[in-house]
């Protein structure tokens, strides 16, 4: 896109055919790389950026009509100083047909003013206004919950980060594939039935839920020691579940400060990874984004408020998308 992007700015081709062919031959090597099936509906998806929930593949279609109207807004006072002011009028008319398609696009106002010159304001409106129509063709509860946890923040950072494999950083072609069709909703898999008795659909939700699932209790883990090694790193010493902070029913919090960590108290901290298609959580999800990483953040802040005269407790959720 970046290559397609100058003729996209000085030439109008939003009526193109070729952009068309553009996108459907762009859609079917995303379709091979990543080995999903994507339906329109996945495909607009996609296209979106990664901060409103799709991998930033921006399509043809979508993106010509805001890059030309930027580019003639911002060049419209040079335009006007070379043409002759006899064919002026002709001249300032030859965008109206591309604010059709834009309005067509977006059904909104167009930007005005220093804000009709940035590709980013026509385009962000046009992008907002694909994501509106996603959100609202989705009838369940399942899809309007991921396509939210999809958009909110931080849940597509994994897309920018550099594959570095001496720092963990690389994932692998099968985690890549899962990740993906998690957060479009494609096939994951096929379906059958999970050792611990539920049928698992082609989507695999039931795996992220699964009391007898490995990944899941590894989730947990790795997180603990993410922050774990932190506060090492940080020359804070901190131990692992403290034998002397049990609960009632014998659980204890996932680590605790050994040193006063503010106000002379130290800091105590539990870590949760609640699941976002859970059936507690999914009506919840399906209508804000983020639902079920603060119910389970709620829960523990009351599991553990029996340490707040002693302790300083902090929950540690991580919504699994």
């Amino acid at each position: 896109m970046p290559k397609l992007l100058y003729t996209l700015r000085t030439s109008d081709c939003s009526d193109n055919t070729l952009l068309a062919q553009f996108d459907s031959t762009l859609r079917a090597a995303v379709s091979v790389i990543l080995n999903v099936d994507l339906n329109d509906d996945q495909w607009a998806q996609a296209s979106l950026p990664v901060r409103n929930g799709g991998l930033g593949i921006c399509s043809a279609q979508m993106l010509a009509p805001s890059a030309i109207l930027a580019s003639a807004a911002s060049t419209l006072e040079l335009q006007q100083s070379i043409v002759p002011p006899s064919i002026q009028t002709l001249a300032d008319k030859s965008t109206e047909t591309v604010e059709l398609s834009w309005a067509t696009l977006s059904e909104a106002s167009k930007p005005t003013g220093k804000q009709s010159c940035i590709q980013k304001a026509w385009d962000g409106l046009a992008l907002a206004n694909q994501m509106t129509r996603i959100l609202s063709g989705t009838s369940s509860d399942t899809d309007k919950a991921r396509l939210l946890a999809a958009s909110s923040t931080h849940t597509g950072d994994w897309l920018h980060a550099p594959p570095i494999a001496s720092v963990g950083l690389r994932l692998s072609d099968e985690a890549v594939q899962v990740a993906v069709a998690h957060r479009l909703g494609c096939k994951a898999c096929e379906p059958h039935t999970c050792v611990c008795g539920n049928a698992v659909s082609a989507r695999g939700l039931n795996g992220l839920a699964c009391h007898r699932s490995g990944p899941r209790h590894q989730r947990h883990s790795q997180l603990n020691d993410i922050l774990w090694r932190a506060f090492k790193r940080a020359s804070v010493p901190v131990v692992k579940e403290p034998a002397g902070l049990s609960r009632d029913d014998g659980k204890r919090p996932d680590g605790v400060t050994l040193l006063p960590w503010t106000k002379g108290k130290p800091l105590a901290w539990d870590v949760t990874v609640p699941d976002t298609y859970a059936n507690s959580h999914l009506a919840d999800m399906a209508t804000t984004a983020g639902a079920a990483g603060d119910k389970a953040t709620n829960n523990k802040v009351v599991k553990y408020r029996w340490i707040a005269n002693s302790h300083i407790f902090v929950p540690v959720a991580k919504q699994w998308n």
